[in-house]
């Protein structure tokens, strides 16, 4: 059961637009605010992911990745909306390929690495924004046209028929990945976390939402975090 939850954080929610509900009637979106100091991870936060990392190498290659349930449910819902997964892979089918070619996680700092670690533990691919920069409501819709962002690491990202996060400024951010105006930096004290399950995986969900409310207690050490699963029914 999720019980660190505590009311009195922002509180960001997200509208889903006609088409993508539609598509996705099972949609479900796991939540996770909190206060935040950014900060490289701990070195004994590193030694752990070093050994989760080369715990989950032994097992790992191409199609091991490809049969994992969430992951091949977020390329599923890329295909529904017309684009190729196989081109633009959701973050936790990259992150699993990195670890499965021997290069381990990247190391950006504690909280980022939280996120990733849950991540590759889970098959979910998470958004993570620097909350004071999103600007009005957040809705899920679907990438158009002539859409792009600056990602971060990538450069320009062709988001169309991606599913796509967006405030009142525009886009910022997908399951292929975030962009760098919403990105998490030394200077982010609001993080806001985002699990899309599109087919509707409430238990694989709500274990990955236990493992971030874990690992940002044991490892940075937070007190304050807010905890929500969103659907459509």
């Amino acid at each position: 059961m999720l019980l660190l939850i505590f009311l009195n954080l922002f509180v960001l929610e997200i509208t889903v637009d006609q088409e993508m509900a539609a598509r996705f009637p099972d949609l479900l979106l796991g939540t996770v605010e909190a206060e935040v100091v950014v900060t490289p991870a701990s070195a004994a936060f590193n030694a752990e992911m070093e050994a989760v990392t080369s715990r989950l190498e032994k097992d790992l290659d191409a199609e091991a990745i490809r049969r994992h349930p969430v992951v091949a449910a977020t390329k599923n819902a890329y295909r529904l909306l017309g684009k190729d997964p196989n081109r633009y892979r959701p973050a936790a089918e990259s992150l699993l390929r990195r670890i499965a070619s021997g290069k381990g996680l990247y190391r950006v700092n504690n909280v980022v690495d939280v996120l990733n670690r849950v991540s590759v533990e889970t098959g979910f691919s998470i958004g993570g924004y620097d909350a004071d920069k999103i600007v009005g409501q957040v809705a899920l819709g679907i990438g158009e046209a002539e859409e792009a962002y600056v990602g971060i690491g990538r450069g320009d990202v062709n988001i169309e028929r991606l599913p796509v996060f967006r405030d009142e400024i525009g886009a910022f951010g997908t399951s292929t990945s975030d962009s760098v105006r919403t990105m998490v930096t030394e200077q982010t004290r609001r993080f806001w976390m985002v699990l899309p399950a599109f087919a509707g995986e409430a238990a694989e969900l709500e274990a990955a939402l236990e493992l971030c409310e874990r690992y940002l207690v044991e490892w940075i050490g937070l007190k304050a975090i807010r905890i929500g699963v969103q659907g459509l029914r």
